[in-house]
């Protein structure tokens, strides 16, 4: 096997899930997901709503079970011999996040066949240093499903018939600062030409936490006033662009935080550039039914006029934010206990919130 780093295309560069899930869902069997784009469009190529998503579960139910055991021990191995040990490449990786600081992280991300589209399976990650240093590993990446509940299912939802319908987590150690090689494991359950594991790499930027001005648990936030549906006066549409709208936006950010709990999440379902978006917001809105009588969650719209030209609204730019979704969750003091960023899935989102109940 050629050295990962000199593959063609550069694998080892950062990749955003985005880029990626804007190249992949442009092809062929995945076109019908690009003319529904992030913001709606004719439903009528997905599972009906009222069809249940057991049946997406029972299929992913391996990807969603990742266990150390599963996967090779490094014993001592570089990152390289790792690779070479396993041997079939072919896949890609796209990051769901791009802030990683020293310490425990969320790394998030798809994996991508370039001729299939999505691959589903058990899967873990390795990180070094380079690829030539001692990998550390295997941490589990278990599949968070994006599927709702038909009720909480909006235009801009994943459905059962989605091919992104789940997002791979690892909790990564990460020491130091600077560039690490990451190699994400994938079991595959069909085994085609024999192959059993593939392996894609990547890479991440880990940077000091003092440049990372997005706000971290512990602290308090930026003084902020988020949208509701009176200071818009009434037009719901203008700061929410999900089809339907969501029920999200009663009060305003600073008249609820330090008071009660609060999940904030900033989206924008019609506008992102990819379908990671619409998903996040439909698992909120379930999640608000369940936890709503003992947290306040609140959607933010992204930009100006809901118009990408006009750059970020305000709440955006003082939270610091470089992409989006983001959600963070505030306990009753009001200091933060958990963010997530990118595509993240109805089980990460429901951890979030119990941090602060």
């Amino acid at each position: 096997m050629r050295a990962l780093s000199d593959r063609v295309g550069e694998p080892w560069a950062p990749v955003r899930l985005r880029s990626v899930l804007a190249r992949h869902l442009s092809a062929g069997a995945l076109a019908a997901l690009v003319v529904a784009g992030c913001g709606g469009g004719d439903d009528s190529d997905r599972a009906p709503l009222a069809e249940s998503s057991a049946a997406l579960r029972a299929r992913l139910k391996g990807a969603t079970q990742s266990q150390v055991s599963d996967f090779p021990a490094t014993s001592g191995r570089s990152l390289q011999a790792l690779a070479d040990s396993i041997g079939a490449t072919g896949t890609e990786v796209g990051l769901a996040g791009s802030v990683f600081t020293p310490g425990e992280n969320r790394l998030a991300f798809g994996v991508i066949d370039p001729k299939t589209g999505f691959v589903y399976g058990k899967t873990a990650v390795y990180i070094a240093d380079n690829p030539n240093a001692k990998a550390r590993g295997p941490f589990p990446a278990p599949a968070d499903l994006l599927i709702t509940d038909p009720a909480y299912r909006s235009q801009t939802a994943a459905a059962e018939d989605d091919s992104f319908a789940a997002v791979y987590e690892a909790q990564v150690p990460l020491a130091g600062t600077g560039r690490k090689s990451v190699l994400v494991v994938t079991k595959l359950d069909e085994k085609p030409n024999g192959v059993d594991m593939v392996v894609a790499p990547t890479q991440i930027t880990v940077t000091a936490q003092r440049r990372d001005r997005i706000p971290r648990p512990g602290e308090r936030p930026p003084r902020i006033n988020t949208e509701t549906v009176a200071s818009a006066g009434g037009d719901l549409k203008a700061i929410d662009t999900r089809l339907p709208p969501d029920d999200m936006h009663d009060v305003d950010f600073a008249d609820v935080v330090g008071k009660r709990p609060v999940a904030l999440l900033f989206a924008t379902p019609a506008l992102c550039e990819s379908r990671v978006c619409g998903p996040v917001v439909d698992i909120a809105l379930q999640l608000k039914a369940r936890y709503g009588d003992r947290m306040q969650f609140i959607h933010q719209e992204v930009y100006v006029d809901n118009d990408p030209s006009k750059g970020l609204r305000p709440p955006l730019k003082a939270f610091n934010l470089p992409t989006e979704p983001w959600l963070f969750v505030f306990d009753q003091a009001g200091r933060l206990t958990s963010r997530l960023e990118g595509s993240f899935g109805f089980n990460a989102v429901e951890r979030a919130v119990k941090t602060a109940l």
